[in-house]
């Protein structure tokens, strides 16, 4: 036996033991190593792996295999929780479309999959040779607003791949979905693909089941990606660290965008935003508001009750706008009702529509919905009149309205066409509400009471939340107008620290403190959230009950509204006047008072609460001039044993 081959065979033996030791070591954690040393390692078919966790990623990974496929290229699509990772050095090449989660981890069906490369890309055993025969490209999908993790295990993929030996065949393909170029940036990286794996198979002479160039069937990066897709299913909602390649067909936006971009800057509602809200039934304004009727406003169109709102504060359910003037938001709360798929982000950094214009457009499209309720059962023409002249607008549809920085221009037009504001922020811009403008009723969501509980209900966007929370309570401690603390309650996640909500009552000490139960909002694999997390009435009243009493006598329960499983906390002080409820609002007063431009404060434009609409009424909040309607459900009889 000459050195030579000898010296290869120890080499060999050695690689053997390594991964053999390894194996051994990693027996409790991991499924056992299978060494079988495959003869023909380029006989399996390359491998396209989607790490997604609302089936965007899968969605795009599709598109890219339908284009491989079609060129002769043919992979296999993988999921991740369905792979042996120990399998991975059999491949020749892999690819990977991969998006970022929570604190800039995997989703959790890819979390075996990282762990195993990180744990193999660390110990000594493993060696830098475990993935030489293997060839690899990654791109990531997210945004940039999340700071160090953008993009972060897409980054820790194409690390961790080359640290155990394996060949980039092409950088890493990163697009930004709120910088507006995740389009371009995707169909960049996968032409560059396309034709490095096309040189790449026809020098190792790999067996193509169809012609490459001059195949009539081929299919460009550019037709596929304007291929329509009809199969998503539930995967049609939108997370926006998984966004890319969900988009419509650039044919079909009535968006004029270069490049993300309107008039040089970036648009906030890209193509794929606008398809996502639009099927939600949004109505999308310029290039970063929106607008939506709401289901109260077509109940009490057809005199069939009004929401909490009515019941609390005597809105008129009907003749109310929901809109907001920034879609984007600087949490990703596991309650969102609109399951992410609005824009994120932590300072306005795009084209800015004029406020007139945003208000106009809204009214407009607001009355359109109303007009489409002619000739609905129980609509009357003197309700449809009065809702084709709203009188409150909610700004509270999605996203962060103070963002807007012509947030006080549109108040004051507001204003002036005498349409009242009810304003919420979610407490991350304390500046924001120090500089606004009196609104009719100011709220802040406050969705936790611990730093550890609001940063896993809300999951923000900013490292310091915590001290931007607080600080926004401060801010509106200094407000004169009425304010609002609003609670949802998750159960399981925040409906335990009734001493830690107590606390903050002395730093924003608002006059009122709203207590609902979350909606359940249908499955999404955005949030964990089932019908279990949802609270009937009676928690809510429990929790509202044992909240007032840790007020000693500051707050007291005042209204609810049964149907929304809402409570009403209201200032004693304050509100209650010689035995009787003064939490409703005299409109016409607030306006008159803006108009004025004097000074005032919330007791100045109170009015008496109904006796049905006060806690604990027969009616439950529920406005005896209109007619309860009962739903007849048709619930399938429970199996006998």
């Amino acid at each position: 036996m000459s050195f030579s081959s000898r010296s290869a065979k120890l080499t060999i033996l050695a690689l053997l033991s390594a991964s053999t030791l390894y194996c051994f070591y990693k027996s409790r954690r991991l499924r056992k190593l299978k060494l079988s040393l495959n003869p023909t390692l380029s006989s399996r078919k390359p491998k396209l792996f989607f790490i997604s966790q609302t089936g965007t990623s899968k969605a795009l990974a599709h598109r890219l295999l339908n284009v491989l496929n079609s060129n002769g290229l043919v992979f296999d699509l993988v999921d991740p929780k369905d792979y042996e990772p120990e399998d991975l050095f059999k491949e020749t090449l892999v690819l990977f479309v991969a998006s970022t989660w929570e604190d800039g981890g995997p989703p959790p069906h890819a979390k075996f999959l990282a762990n195993w490369l990180s744990e193999s890309a660390e110990d000594f055993r493993v060696g830098s040779l475990l993935l030489s025969q293997c060839k690899f490209s990654v791109f990531g999908v997210g945004s940039r607003v999340y700071g160090e993790t953008y993009n972060a295990v897409a980054r820790d993929f194409s690390k961790r791949m080359k640290a155990l030996g394996a060949k980039e065949i092409l950088p890493i393909g990163e697009g930004d979905v709120d910088g507006g170029d995740i389009d371009k940036c995707f169909d960049d990286w996968s032409r560059k693909l396309l034709k490095v794996v096309k040189v790449d198979a026809e020098g190792n002479g790999v067996e193509l089941c169809s012609g490459i160039a001059g195949d009539s069937d081929a299919v460009s990066v550019e037709e596929e990606y304007e291929e329509e897709d009809d199969d998503l299913g539930e995967e049609d909602i939108v997370d926006l660290e998984d966004i890319a390649g969900k988009g419509p067909s650039r044919k079909s936006t009535n968006v004029v965008e270069t490049n993300g971009k309107l008039n040089g800057k970036k648009v906030m509602v890209t193509p794929v935003i606008r398809a996502s809200l639009e099927k939600q039934g949004y109505k999308i304004i310029g290039s970063h508001s929106g607008v939506k009727i709401c289901r109260w406003t077509k109940s009490q169109l057809r005199g069939r009750g009004g929401c909490y709102k009515h019941s609390f504060y005597g809105i008129e359910s009907h003749r109310c706008m929901e809109a907001t003037p920034s879609l984007a938001c600087a949490n990703k709360c596991v309650f969102c009702w609109r399951h992410h798929t609005n824009p994120v982000g932590k300072s306005w950094q795009w084209e800015m529509d004029d406020p007139l214009d945003i208000v106009n457009s809204a009214i407009d499209l607001h009355t359109k919905m109303i007009k489409q309720m002619k000739g609905v059962p129980g609509v009357t023409q003197e309700k449809l009149e009065e809702g084709l002249s709203p009188r409150h607008c909610a700004l509270s549809l999605v996203g962060e309205p103070i963002m807007y920085p012509e947030i006080n221009t549109l108040v004051d037009e507001l204003h002036q066409r005498r349409i009242s504001t009810f304003l919420v922020t979610n407490a991350q811009f304390p500046d924001k509400i120090k500089l606004l403008k009196p609104v009719t009723q100011l709220y802040v969501s406050v969705d936790a009471a611990t730093k550890e509980s609001l940063k896993a209900i809300d999951r923000p966007l900013f490292g310091d939340f915590w001290e931007r929370f607080i600080d926004s309570l401060k801010a509106l401690n200094e407000k004169q107008q009425r304010t609002v603390y609003r609670l949802t309650l998750v159960k399981g996640w925040n409906t335990e620290d009734i001493d830690a909500y107590s606390n903050l009552f002395s730093i924003g000490r608002p006059d009122f403190v709203e207590i609902k139960g979350v909606t359940y909002c249908g499955s999404s694999n955005t949030s964990k959230l089932t019908m279990e997390n949802v609270p009937w009435h009676s928690d809510v009243k429990s929790f509202s009950e044992a909240l007032a009493a840790k007020s000693q006598g500051e707050y007291e329960v005042a209204c609810e509204h049964v149907h929304s499983c809402c409570v009403l906390l209201a200032k004693t002080d304050k509100f209650r006047v010689d035995g009787q409820w003064f939490t409703w609002i005299d409109y016409e007063k607030f306006h008159d008072l803006v108009a004025s431009g004097k000074p005032f404060d919330s007791k100045d434009y109170m009015a008496p609460t109904p006796s049905w609409a006060v806690y604990g009424s027969d009616e439950g909040g529920f406005d005896p001039d209109q007619s309860r309607y009962r739903k007849e459900r048709h619930h399938k009889p429970k199996p006998t044993s």
